[in-house]
């Protein structure tokens, strides 16, 4: 078997104004960020010219109340102050399940998986497709941030940023839900490796800007955030090569 190898518009007075604290679900805010991701979060803390965004979650999966003193339960995204576009108020949140919902069903819009499942995932994932599962958690990282709701200006959707149109012919049917869209990204990037004969660059590019934009170009497109983007994913991609060679060496 063998493996594949392998941002941001107002400023911090804006942002301080619109930052008032979100203590209960029924409070959250969309946050949209410079860099076309959109997200809702429970509550926002600023420190100096960073802003943390937190999602809760409880142990049946659904969206939990917070004050000052329940990050421990949540997850965060932490952004420069002045990636923060627009903040938005959410009415009419829906109220919390009752013992008797399904959990997966009611909370499944604020889910977020574990780093634990997580890798597991993308493990599982990338063993169905000879892809190196540090490849495929570059690519969440670099389109995603890791959160499940993540989307873009353009309609991408979750951790691997599907399109909809892309999701439905894989066969994904929620692409919020992090195992499907997980192994939806992962078969189209597996295509792309094998359209571009495992060239992690061409297929990168290709995943960002589109296969056409690649071949158009015969190469990676000359667009800045295309260019940028490969060299994210390649970068974190060696980033965790050699720190999990520093593991095994210590």
């Amino acid at each position: 078997m063998v493996l594949r190898f392998s941002s941001i518009g107002r400023g911090l007075a804006l942002l301080m104004a619109l930052c008032a604290a979100c203590p209960l679900v029924r409070a959250m805010e969309h946050v949209t960020l410079r860099n076309g991701f959109e997200l809702d979060c429970v509550r926002r803390e600023i420190s100096g010219d960073k802003v943390r965004l937190y999602f809760a979650t409880n142990a049946a999966g659904g969206s939990t109340s917070a004050g000052a003193s329940g990050s421990e339960d949540m997850n965060f995204l932490e952004v420069a102050a002045d990636s923060v576009v627009r903040v938005e108020p959410i009415a009419d949140v829906a109220p919390l399940p009752s013992a008797a919902t399904p959990a997966k069903a009611a909370g499944s819009l604020f889910t977020e998986p574990t780093k634990a499942e997580l890798q597991e995932m993308l493990t599982h994932a990338g063993a169905a497709h000879h892809i190196d599962a540090d490849l495929l958690a570059s690519v969440v990282r670099a389109e995603s941030g890791g959160h499940v709701r993540a989307v873009s200006r353009t309609g991408a959707r979750g951790l691997m940023q599907l399109m909809p149109g892309t999701a439905s012919d894989l066969g994904v049917q929620d692409s919020f839900q992090a195992d499907q869209n997980i192994a939806g990204g992962t078969a189209y990037l597996d295509a792309l490796l094998v359209r571009y004969h495992d060239n992690i660059a061409l297929a990168l590019a290709a995943y960002n800007a589109g296969p056409k934009a690649v071949d158009r170009y015969r190469g990676v497109p000359p667009y800045a955030e295309t260019r940028a983007y490969v060299a994210r994913v390649i970068r974190e991609f060696n980033r965790r090569k050699q720190s999990s060679l520093v593991a095994r060496a210590q």
